[in-house]
């Protein structure tokens, strides 16, 4: 004996596949990029719950997932981004030192920042006592500006 299940049920198996298997994906990766594919997936079988044509369903499904995928991403991970808790490092960066050992582009030297001393680098001369601001910290080393 065969089993034959109509164009309509099938889709349903795919669109609930494509569901299952983009969920998957994003809980492995947490990049918050295949949830949109998801999202897209529900869309589509929607569509197809009420009788909806292949093409509608694919175009559905692709046009849901790519403007979700562009507009709805980057404010999410804005979101996701305030949410982090930076270290007391971390914390440095924009912040104003003073440098107490010279910098110049070949050499790394000292600044002092919150009563601590720290390694810096910069891409221009600073001299003692001039002021600068933290750019990034790479490594266990502070880079610097001159304001």
């Amino acid at each position: 004996m065969f089993l034959v299940i109509d164009l309509q049920t099938t889709m349903v198996i795919v669109w609930i596949g494509i569901f299952i298997l983009a969920a998957v994906i994003e809980a492995m990766t947490m990049d918050l990029s295949s949830v949109w594919f998801s999202a897209g997936a529900i869309f589509a079988l929607i569509v197809t719950l009420f009788n909806g044509s292949i093409v509608i369903q694919m175009i559905v499904f692709i046009v849901a997932s790519v403007v979700l995928l562009l507009a709805v991403r980057p404010a999410f991970k804005e979101s996701l981004k305030r949410n982090e808790i930076k270290t007391n490092a971390d914390s440095l960066v924009g912040k104003t030192a003073v440098c107490t050992e010279a910098i110049s582009p070949e050499d790394r030297g000292e600044v002092k920042i919150e009563g601590k001393i720290w390694t810096a680098i910069s891409n221009e001369a600073v001299s003692v006592g001039e002021k600068v601001t933290v750019l990034a910290i790479k490594g266990v080393k502070l880079v610097v500006r001159k304001q």
